[in-house]
């Protein structure tokens, strides 16, 4: 009998110890999978589709790539073609959203264009900085009439003619071929439409910067983003901006000697030293307010946790009165 005693203890306490093992097993099977089924339950999934400015092409990538990282669930495919294109595409539903970096017309409003402001930026007019009136124009910048001699009337064909030397040197204007934000808003700025204005027509912002850096007689127009390297926060090589004598005084003031860097130009679109046009919004438009899930999801994410990467990606954010003005028009 004592033998037995001495047994039965230690058999039950092998007992409970199988079946302390088992309930652990059967808990950590049983969990993950549980777990598992939840994530996927609310995990956002689908695909979006965005095509147009040269502008935002850039920022919307940034967005984009750090948008999946949250959202992994979610393709996006984003090309880029000019805003007359993001708008046609948008409004024939081709695309979920078009990029445009312009001002939308109540044209394009009547035919269905749904639009919110994303982010800001500016057409910056460019040379090459080979250009041997270069220190001149430094000192007096061209002023806002000179500008529509060069791009619009072409009465202006020298460059000695903007610093009032002996004309001899021709001025080899660039211009967009495409439908393009860069363009119209350039164009507003000087009084008329991109179709009036003059010069060698080059497909895309890459173009046009590539022409410029090309050509040490070039001129053209082009985006912040094309100008500066947001690694550097420096301009690219062989690009200078042309400065603009917005007061017509004949000099560069201190508040219009702004570009420098890409801050600083930033800054001076913040505080509207630089003013619009041709500063401007970046938007996304659809053809009527925007019902999948994954979409509204992707322009809420932007105007607010994806402001934090407008900086960093070289483009100016929206203030906060005009961000909640944005996501009401989601939210309505």
């Amino acid at each position: 009998m004592l033998l037995c005693n001495k047994r039965i203890p230690k058999a039950m306490k092998n007992y409970s110890i199988v079946l302390l093992s088992l309930l652990v097993i059967f808990i950590f099977s049983c969990t993950p999978k549980n777990s598992k089924k939840q994530e996927n339950a609310s995990a956002l999934t689908g695909y979006i589709s965005l095509s147009g400015a040269f502008a935002l092409y850039p920022m919307a990538v940034m967005w984009a790539d750090e948008f999946k990282k949250e959202n992994p669930g979610v393709k996006i495919d984003i090309s880029a073609g000019g805003a007359g294109k993001g708008m046609a595409d948008a409004l024939s539903k081709m695309i979920d959203l078009g990029m445009v970096s312009r001002e939308i017309s109540p044209q394009e409003v009547e035919k269905g264009a749904w639009f919110v402001a994303l982010t800001k930026d500016a057409v910056l007019p460019t040379i090459n900085t080979g250009n041997p009136f270069l220190k001149e124009l430094s000192a007096t910048g061209v002023s806002r009439e000179n500008l529509k001699k060069l791009f619009v009337t072409g009465e202006i064909k020298t460059w000695e003619e903007l610093i009032g030397k002996p004309a001899k040197t021709p001025i080899h204007v660039f211009n967009r071929s495409d439908a393009c934000g860069a363009a119209a808003m350039w164009g507003t700025f000087l009084g008329c439409s991109q179709e009036d204005l003059t010069g060698t027509g080059v497909f895309g912002d890459p173009g046009v910067a590539d022409a410029v850096k090309n050509d040490i007689y070039g001129l053209g127009f082009n985006n912040v983003n094309y100008v500066y390297d947001i690694t550097s926060r420096n301009k690219y090589g062989k690009m200078e901006v042309l400065p603009v004598d917005f007061n017509g005084n004949g000099i560069l003031d201190s508040n219009e000697n702004i570009y420098q860097t890409l801050d600083q130009i930033n800054d001076a679109i913040v505080k509207g030293d630089y003013p619009s046009p041709p500063a401007r919004d970046l938007y996304f438009v659809s053809k009527g307010k925007p019902e999948k899930k994954e979409v509204i999801a992707f322009i809420e994410w932007i105007l607010t946790k994806g402001q934090q990467f407008v900086p960093q990606a070289g483009y100016v954010p929206l203030s906060g009165e005009k961000i909640e003005a944005e996501l009401a028009k989601i939210k309505n």
